[in-house]
């Protein structure tokens, strides 16, 4: 996790920082931060959208220049031709339901995530698809598994 912090570290969001390692076979496979896009211009240079309209965490996702470090991770994989099916996710934050469809269909077995969020239907659907989720229980190196 503590891996995940630091990547986490490189967000160009205003509103929060998350960042997400895939895991498997004891390597890390793909990192992720949440941000725009490559080549576009990020929120810390043109404010928050989100912020202007107002819109709540766990809501509207699509009003946002950014991707979520989960989508960043899968598609740094895909670019390097790198297979994360069967992997780990290690998350500083819960995925969304968006992130979670991409995860269940990319194959991801298990994640680890540090600070819930706000979205029931994610959390319905990881436990549909048989996804272990481990919420890490803080600076120690324990976990506690939840469902």
């Amino acid at each position: 996790m503590e891996i995940t912090r630091l990547v986490a570290r490189r967000s160009t969001c205003l509103r929060r920082h998350v960042g997400a390692v895939m895991v498997k076979d004891k390597n890390i496979l793909a990192t992720g931060y949440n941000g725009a896009p490559s080549g576009v211009a990020h929120c810390l240079d043109v404010g928050c959208l989100r912020e202007r309209m107002a819109v709540q965490s766990g809501e509207r996702h699509e009003l946002c220049r950014g991707l979520h470090a989960e989508q960043n991770a899968i598609i740094q994989a895909a670019k390097h031709g790198t297979n994360i099916n069967g992997a780990t996710l290690y998350c500083t934050t819960m995925p969304c339901a968006i992130c979670s469809k991409m995860l269940i269909n990319a194959g991801i077995l298990r994640i680890v995530y540090e600070e819930g969020y706000p979205d029931p239907l994610s959390e319905e659907m990881i436990a549909e698809a048989g996804i272990e989720t481990v919420r890490f229980a803080g600076t120690d190196t324990e976990a506690r598994g939840e469902r």
